[in-house]
């Protein structure tokens, strides 16, 4: 069984995949709390949902991409399988994950969008640094900038890592409200650093929005949906068979059902 926040389509807001339509899967969970994490309702249980469903509802989009992410989604093990499952129907599978769990067990066919976390986000001492030295020519490694101190930061593990010449892509993702765009940008073309600047995109599309933002459903699991159709489905003919029995009216049952129906 797998926890999951929610299931969605929508563009892939970071990283080299930035703009690509997306299937996300939010896993529940995460032993990090950083200071501007903007995904805090997953730090919840969320609902368990079995492998194969969460695998079939993911090929029921029908999008090429699928991005697995949290929380933290190597707390689970059932998502190792989930991704090799991915990979084995030819999707383009990545995963974002904090940087503070070994990656060795992640099928090599996936893109590891790794964070390095800065000093800012209060969880650096929490970093699995044998990481490094497992990451591959596809991985992005990210660092969410909240200062100079984390702008630093991230220049001399660059350097001292030699993650240029080690992976597809660095990413520099400035902290809303803390870090001027222009100024990190300004440092890094003082610096002549070739990393990428992360602006997340999905925040200048959807500004207003505080979880996934979809396509479709933004929940969990349409299994979750599906669910509670069914269940007001039963409880609709139920009421209009015990009125019939009373001989009662039941025109007004469609406004109850739908009522039912809405998301809550």
């Amino acid at each position: 069984m797998l926890n999951i926040t929610e299931l969605f389509v929508s563009v892939q807001g970071e990283s080299t995949f930035a703009g690509i339509p997306t299937v996300f899967v939010r896993l529940s969970g995460c032993d990090l709390r950083c200071v501007w994490c903007d995904t805090e309702y997953a730090f919840g249980k969320g609902e368990e949902i079995s492998l194969d469903k969460v695998y079939d509802d993911i090929m029921g989009y029908g999008f090429s991409h699928v991005c697995i992410t949290g929380g933290e989604p190597l707390l689970q093990k059932e998502v190792y399988p989930l991704m090799s499952r991915l990979c084995d129907a030819n999707k383009v599978v990545s995963l974002e994950t904090s940087g503070a769990h070994n990656i060795s067990d992640v099928d090599e066919r996936v893109t590891i969008i790794m964070d390095v976390k800065c000093p800012g986000s209060g969880m650096s001492e929490k970093m699995c640094w044998e990481n490094m030295g497992l990451l591959k020519g596809s991985a992005e490694v990210k660092f969410v900038i909240a200062s100079r101190e984390d702008y630093d930061y991230a220049y001399e593990v660059c350097r001292k890592h030699d993650l240029y010449d080690k992976v597809g892509a660095v990413l520099f993702a400035p902290v809303h409200g803390n870090v001027d765009t222009k100024d990190l940008v300004s440092w890094m073309l003082t610096d002549k650093i070739p990393a990428r600047i992360n602006l997340q995109l999905h925040k200048y599309i959807w500004p207003e929005a505080k979880r996934g933002v979809s396509l479709s459903l933004p929940l969990c699991a349409l299994t979750l949906c599906r669910a509670r159709i069914r269940l007001s489905l039963r409880r609709y003919c139920s009421v209009v068979r015990t009125l019939r029995k009373k001989r009662l009216p039941f025109f007004n049952c469609s406004q109850s059902f739908y009522s039912t129906l809405s998301l809550r």
